[in-house]
């Protein structure tokens, strides 16, 4: 019988056991080059994908050199994360490495009382796991001595140095013992980092784990694609896209908090568990919503980078960037929390189409190619709803043997209609009540931009790029005219709202709608001239969030104004002003 793998690295059989209880049989390769390396006492600096094994890489030989055979008193080893939820997985997984090892491990973040981990400290631990805020805060209060620190972590330095870290980093140094062991561990290896590790490691053993190689032939684990979308139509179109998916469960990455808010709130519309995580949740919020997430009781977490960072659930089955990452960097980042540990994961990117120049770039750091397609349409949508009700009848009709009491409506039913009816008006009901109501108007074509000729495209990105205070009225496509809608944020108007009331009233495509601005108290939609006049007679007796609006030609780049019937006689009489005049005025 051979011996097994982790003892050839040099563990103790002590520790080898608790792997095996926890059903780890063969180590990673990060775990095959850095645990004798650690065990030797060596400084390492280790480059490795997220999910790859860092945390049994550097704390199983760290737990076996300073802590097994010990008291708990002051900590012997310190690892820093830069999340709170990096920082309670880490502390969680040495935990179970050393449970019957008698090592105290205390996990030390933001957001929890400082006297619960005073407390604790004072007790004696052997390792503390901590955020490096909460770590110097401990530090300058005299909490937390580093006196006997043997050896300290820096897990996921990169992202600790993208959320600001540097300068709390290099004041923790400064108060650790010269003569320690340190290692480092990064999925990327910028310049920043590569100056702490000239800075702060003594002769270290530089590790690089290569991303795995797909064979020819073979899906990458993680499979990547796009969609490029108008920017009036990407949140139905995530929406379209979550129900073909049927994520198990997804993280949708959105740029700010309102963002977050308003995509969270139109995907509970849609019927989906949504949970939002951003800065402006505490930390009882935060853990509630982890812990619904690993309880399977969320289907989508719709987040920050910030606030997402640390996060690791085994059942996350798709990352969805709603809008392109801000650098290629952060979108490995964001990949990499799905696919782990052999299983597969979808990575989906939702851009408009100035931004596909940016998919480019991430194309290339990445070098896999991201596959572009079309947004299902509505039959595709149904077609999945049906197929997934009528897998659930399957499952009930295989399964389930109590049936005989439903069978008397069946035969009642069956002497009055015909018995195909009687089971197609029952899946019916099925399918209904299972999926929420939603109008699915139609998009336009995701990849028709590229039909454009390329100097209108150029003009359209370097417009996007300037602030519409330094640009003024935007300005109106061909063919298009602009109407000024008396209801904006305040009354909580989205694009989607906007757009459903005039496709809905007016019985419009929405191919016809174009570029859509929402201030506080208005908002200003482009429309086909050919159906402006419709639309706003359609809109004058309508209701938006509730009340009835204000509808006419916008005084600037449109042909004259129509009031609705509230604005009255005493309506203003229409300014000759605007740009778009000149034809309605001939």
């Amino acid at each position: 019988m051979s011996a097994n793998p982790f003892l050839e690295l040099g563990l103790s059989e002590k520790l080898v056991n608790s792997l095996s209880s926890l059903g780890f049989e063969e180590p990673t390769p990060i775990q095959t080059k850095a645990i004798p390396v650690l065990l030797e006492g060596r400084d390492v600096l280790g480059q490795a994908a997220t999910g790859t094994g860092k945390t049994a890489a550097f704390s199983l030989p760290l737990i076996q050199r300073y802590c097994l055979d010990t008291e708990p008193g002051k900590p012997q080893v310190l690892i820093l994360t830069p999340t709170r939820e990096l920082c309670i997985q880490v502390s969680e997984a040495i935990n179970s490495f050393a449970r019957s090892s008698g090592v105290y491990v205390l996990p030390v973040y933001g957001g929890q009382d400082y006297s619960r981990q005073i407390k604790a400290l004072s007790r004696g631990v052997q390792i503390v796991v901590a955020t490096p805020g909460r770590a110097l805060d401990h530090i300058r209060r005299g909490t937390l001595n580093l006196t006997e620190i043997k050896a300290v972590v820096l897990d996921e330095a990169d992202e600790m140095l993208d959320m600001g870290f540097a300068e709390d980093l290099e004041a923790i140094f400064a108060a650790l013992p010269e003569k320690r062991q340190t290692a480092l561990f990064s999925a990327t290896l910028p310049p920043k980092i590569a100056k702490i590790a000239e800075n702060h490691l003594h002769d270290a053993f530089h590790i690089l784990i290569p991303k795995e190689k797909v064979p020819e032939g073979e899906q990458p684990k993680v499979k990547q694609s796009a969609y490029i979308v108008g920017r009036n139509h990407k949140t139905a179109a995530l929406g379209r896209i979550l129900d073909i998916e049927s994520p198990r469960l997804a993280i949708v990455f959105a740029r700010t908090r309102n963002e977050v808010d308003e995509l969270a709130e139109s995907l509970r519309g849609r019927g989906y568990s949504v949970e939002p995580l951003h800065g402006g949740l505490d930390q009882a919020q935060r853990d509630r919503v982890m812990k619904r997430a690993r309880a399977e009781q969320v289907d989508v977490i719709v987040a920050t980078d910030v606030a997402a960072r640390g996060i690791d659930i085994d059942h996350l089955t798709h990352v969805i960037n709603f809008g392109i990452p801000s650098s290629a960097e952060t979108y490995v980042h964001r990949i990499g929390r799905t696919g782990r540990a052999g299983r597969e994961g979808t990575a989906i990117t939702i851009l408009e189409p100035r931004e596909s120049r940016l998919l480019k770039n991430i194309e290339r750091l990445t070098k896999r190619k991201i596959t572009l397609l079309s947004v299902p349409t509505a039959t595709d949508v149904h077609a999945k709803r049906l197929d997934l009700t009528r897998s659930s009848i399957h499952e009930i009709l295989v399964n389930e043997s109590d049936l005989g009491k439903y069978r008397s409506v069946v035969e009642n039913l069956a002497d009055e209609f015909d018995i195909l009816d009687v089971a197609a008006a029952a899946v019916k009901f099925a399918n209904e009540a299972n999926w929420k109501d939603v109008s699915e108007i139609e998009l336009p074509d995701d990849l028709s931009w590229k039909k454009a000729p390329r100097e209108d495209r150029r003009d359209r990105g370097e417009r996007g790029e300037r602030t519409r205070k330094e640009r003024g009225p935007r300005e109106l496509s061909q063919g298009m005219v602009r109407l000024f809608i008396g209801a904006g944020r305040d009354a909580g108007v989205r694009p989607q709202d906007l757009v459903g009331a005039i496709a809905n009233e007016a019985g419009i495509p929405s191919k016809l709608i174009g570029s859509i601005d929402i201030a506080d108290r208005f908002s200003l939609v482009e429309v086909d001239e050919n159906v402006a006049q419709d639309v706003i007679y359609a809109l004058r007796d309508a209701f938006i969030k509730g009340r009835q609006c204000v509808v006419r030609y916008d005084r600037e780049g449109s042909p004259k104004s129509y009031p609705s019937k509230k604005e009255g006689k005493d309506s203003e009489k229409p300014s000759r002003k605007g740009k778009g005049n000149k034809k309605a005025y001939k």
